[in-house]
């Protein structure tokens, strides 16, 4: 890990190696520096180094929560994750294209070695402003990698920088840059005493085994048998006894065993089909023909009372006639 001085570190280093892979493209003297652009564009061969953002790293900002316990005591160093983003500008005669010569060489140099060497991070270590960095110790190294600015992006970053004339340039960033707490946190305590226990299942305090537990509304078997003998026994002797108490009994049993015993047995015997008695074609016939007869006499009239002397008389007038 690395102190706060680690930004600062890598901006030199990322100087030191791109004036240390010039050659052998570039043979001529060209000043390297970690710097903001210039106001006026120097004539001689230049390259600035400018640091312009700095943003937490998004994977790795919060690995190194919680830091503390619950009573304030320091259980992590904190860390926080940095991204540097880096835009790299040249300076030249424009008539010899020396500027483009330039950006050529940072790029080559940056992607054959897009992370930063050890040498060089300790060459830069001995600059007498970086002496109490520790970047060379920390395990993770710092990469580089190019980025890409449009060009409303690119109006923007100049726009920041108050009256500096736009030069040919490059955006890159550095990633992955850790930054250390002071702190030391408090060692864990060592383990003072282990036990270990082995206890069958049943046993008190042992865990419970695994597997669904019985339900208590769930029937035992011995009830079911207790009642069956009781109920072929009952009446054995009477003639009726397969019809009206077997149907008492059926009934008295759906009411004692619970719901899900019944359903229990309901889906496992199936229901069998009852048979219907088909009369017989004469028994059909006589049947019909005596229900059409009583259906005939009921819808007749009902015959008038006649008088026995005005029945005399009139056969009496019917056989003078005659």
């Amino acid at each position: 890990m690395s102190n706060a001085l680690a930004i600062a570190h890598v901006s030199q280093a990322l100087a030191l190696l791109i004036e240390s892979h010039l050659r052998p493209e570039i043979d001529m003297g060209v000043k390297v520096e970690p710097r903001k652009p210039p106001a006026e564009p120097p004539t001689d061969p230049t390259i600035s180094v400018f640091l312009y953002q700095v943003t937490p790293n998004t994977s790795q900002r919060n690995n190194d929560l919680p830091t503390r316990a619950s009573d304030g005591t320091l259980v992590r160093r904190a860390s926080a994750a940095l991204d540097l983003q880096y835009v790299i500008s040249a300076y030249g005669d424009e008539t010899e294209l020396v500027g483009q010569r330039l950006i050529g060489s940072v790029v080559r140099t940056l992607h054959e070695t897009p992370i930063l060497p050890q040498d060089v991070i300790e060459l830069a270590g001995e600059r007498p402003y970086l002496a109490g960095s520790n970047l060379a110790e920390a395990a993770q190294r710092v990469r580089f990698t190019p980025m890409v600015m449009d060009v409303d992006e690119t109006s923007k970053l100049w726009g920041m920088l108050y009256q500096t004339p736009y030069a040919l340039s490059v955006v890159y960033q550095a990633s992955l840059v850790f930054i250390d707490g002071r702190e030391t946190p408090v060692p864990a305590k060592r383990v003072e005493r282990s036990e270990v226990r082995v206890l069958p299942f049943g046993a008190p305090g042992a865990p419970v085994p695994p597997g669904p537990a019985p339900r208590a509304d769930e029937p035992s078997g011995g009830a079911d048998d207790a009642d069956g003998p009781e109920a072929g026994t009952g009446d054995a002797g009477r003639p009726d006894a397969g019809t009206t108490d077997a149907g008492e009994s059926a009934v008295g049993k759906a009411a004692k065993a619970p719901a899900k015993a019944v359903a229990r047995t309901a889906a496992k015997t199936p229901a069998r089909p009852r048979k219907v008695a088909v009369p017989p074609v004469k028994a059909v016939t006589k049947a019909a023909k005596t229900a059409k007869t009583a259906r005939t006499t009921k819808s007749a009239p009902p015959a008038e009372p006649t008088d026995p002397g005005s029945g005399t008389g009139a056969g009496g007038d019917e056989g003078t006639e005659n």
